[in-house]
């Protein structure tokens, strides 16, 4: 159950995770070129990106996008097991749902949030230096020196505890949506709907309060 849980969550988002990931760091490119235009040169538009992309960017984006995909189907399949009482006949045979049902979907949220959130860096600072040297005139050398010398790695380290707790959301609130769920398959849609949106609003007031323990 566990490992079909890591590659639900993990190896089937990857595509759509690159996908997003490519096109933030593109306009993430564009972005920091306008704001550094006229204050700094842009041989620091590497440090500009790469930054914004590990401790904000990738992270959230990629939280968001499983929020969507997975945060939502955990609340489908788990919703419609309650209507239909498969949820009731585990707790009569003395079967924990929690422990049988929710506890590898959270195991797997919170270990493949992180990696799916450094293949979206990793995807997206390639994005950001692809529009750097195609359309800005940001070489490779200028573009990775700059992201070198201004890279930090609590920064990278920061991204991954949030990937850690956005997967732990995720999980968590699309499990005890799925528990509650009633009214049949109007219920079930409406479990889904619920799930995706609390989910995605946790995950930015979250990334607010980890932001503020850390400055």
């Amino acid at each position: 159950m566990l490992f079909f849980q890591m590659e639900h969550i993990g190896v089937n988002s990857l595509p759509l995770v690159v996908i997003i990931a490519v096109f933030t760091g593109a306009v993430a490119a564009w972005q920091a070129a306008y704001q550094l235009k006229g204050v700094a040169p842009l041989s620091f538009l590497g440090t500009a990106t790469s930054r914004a992309i590990i401790t904000e960017l990738g992270p959230v984006l990629t939280a968001i996008v499983i929020a969507g995909r997975v945060g939502a189907s955990i609340a489908a399949e788990l919703g419609s097991m309650k209507v239909t009482e498969q949820i009731d006949a585990l707790e009569t045979m003395g079967i924990s749902p929690i422990r049988y049902l929710a506890m590898p979907r959270f195991i797997a949220a919170i270990i493949m949030m992180p990696i799916l959130v450094i293949f979206a860096n990793i995807i997206a600072v390639g994005g950001a230096y692809v529009i750097s040297n195609y359309f800005l005139g940001v070489s490779f050398d200028v573009f990775f020196d700059s992201v070198k010398r201004f890279f930090f790695f609590g920064d990278f380290v920061f991204g991954l505890i949030k990937g850690v707790v956005f997967g732990g959301v995720t999980s968590l609130l699309g499990c005890h949506i799925g528990f509650r769920t009633e009214g049949g398959a109007e219920g079930v849609g409406l479990s889904t709907i619920r799930s995706f949106v609390l989910t995605s609003a946790l995950i930015l007031i979250m990334d607010y309060v980890l932001w503020s323990l850390v400055f």
